[in-house]
């Protein structure tokens, strides 16, 4: 698990300490940026470089933002069924034969 005080257990930054931190719903002006935005929430996530420059390319290429790009992309891998071990076998079965 990743902390975010280094191993000294100082905070990372001497005026901020993450543990104290508030979720945004809790901070009033935040809050109401939240409900505004219509069923999304705004996060910090780690992403890889190369990741990031993948989506910022097709970003250029379909004029949509890198952010929905994500976004789908999230909503399509969630919305793929897992293949089950009958329907594996099947599929190596015909492609074997």
């Amino acid at each position: 698990m990743i902390s975010a005080h280094p191993p000294n257990g100082a905070p990372a930054h001497k005026d901020y300490d993450s543990f104290k931190a508030k979720r945004a719903k809790d901070v009033p002006h935040l809050a109401k940026l939240q409900s505004e935005s219509k069923g999304k929430s705004r996060i910090t996530i780690m992403l890889d470089n190369d990741i990031l420059s993948t989506f910022r390319a097709r970003w250029d290429e379909e004029g949509t933002g890198y952010q929905t790009l994500i976004n789908q992309t999230l909503r399509q891998a969630l919305s793929q069924q897992p293949v089950d071990e009958d329907t594996l076998r099947w599929v190596l079965r015909e492609e074997l034969s």
